[in-house]
């Protein structure tokens, strides 16, 4: 059974910015398996992605939370540089164009951004 899980209070990640997690997830037979995702705000809007660009499988940064295009207004893979729109996930320039990031299910409630429709490890109270 999922759950809801709060990731941090909107205002934690400034609008244009990008900020990358590293969580524990819980798959259906029961094991416990990284998942790395990114949560992008734009203004209001917040939209997250799977850490893992289509091509070849590698996180996106290529610094701790450096996920953008010098411009700000794509993601981008730090290792080929394949570029994403922000609001599809779907590769727009690059070795995988056409393939896209796999969605994360985010939710805003009472001015923290959560993350929906998984199971996560929880950390000990």
């Amino acid at each position: 059974m999922s759950e809801t899980y709060v990731l941090c209070r909107v205002d934690d990640i400034p609008s244009r910015k990008a900020r990358g997690f590293q969580l524990l997830r819980v798959d259906g037979d029961g094991t416990h398996r990284p998942w790395a995702i990114i949560v992008v705000r734009w203004g209001r809007q917040v939209v997250g992605y799977v850490n893992r660009c289509p091509h070849n499988g590698v996180h996106l940064d290529w610094e701790r939370n450096q996920f953008l295009d010098p411009d700000g207004t794509r993601l981008m893979c730090g290792k080929h540089g394949a570029l994403f729109d922000l609001g599809t996930g779907l590769c727009v320039d690059g070795p995988c164009q056409g393939a896209g990031l796999e969605p994360v299910m985010l939710s805003v409630e009472d001015g923290d951004i959560c993350v929906t429709g998984v199971t996560l490890v929880e950390e000990a109270p």
